[in-house]
């Protein structure tokens, strides 16, 4: 059942060693939610996160800031993990942006803040999820059931 219905609604993706979706909602802000992402700073950070994930094998989905914070839904291979995209993007972002933007030098001691806010983002719903995960033990094949059960008695 799960997977008649996950293969229609998620492209997969895979490298070596896993075939996944992993997608993520991520947003973060300036120093002191200041609102310096305007006009050219706000195209040149978009660029600069482009080329960021261009360089990391991430697929940004969506993209676009407010003035005090930016959100990125992408796609991240769960092998380099999106906290070292995160991490890169904001490193990189900060000392470019910094650089060729004065006054972001004079108006803040560093550029983001410290934390961000990451949410999963998934193709089906929870509640389907968990009900295949709980269907587990009432699989119709024979050996996969006898395998749940030895299991299931082995940890009693």
């Amino acid at each position: 059942m799960y997977n008649t219905l996950m293969k229609d609604i998620i492209k997969y993706k895979s490298n070596n060693n896993i075939i996944y979706s992993c997608k993520y909602h991520i947003v973060w802000c300036p120093k002191y939610r200041r609102k310096v992402l305007l006009g050219d700073v706000e195209k040149r950070l978009k660029e600069i996160i482009q080329d960021i994930a261009k360089e990391c094998k991430v697929e940004i989905i969506e993209m676009e800031t407010d003035k005090d914070h930016i959100h990125i839904l992408a796609d991240i291979d769960p092998q380099f993990g999106v906290a070292e995209f995160v991490k890169k993007a904001k490193g990189k972002s900060s000392r470019l942006l910094r650089d060729e933007f004065r006054h972001l030098k004079t108006k803040l001691p560093t550029l983001w803040t410290n934390s961000y806010f990451i949410s999963t983002v998934g193709g089906a719903s929870l509640e389907v999820i968990k009900q295949y995960i709980e269907n587990q033990q009432t699989s119709e094949r024979p050996k996969e059931k006898n395998k749940w059960k030895e299991y299931l008695e082995r940890i009693r």
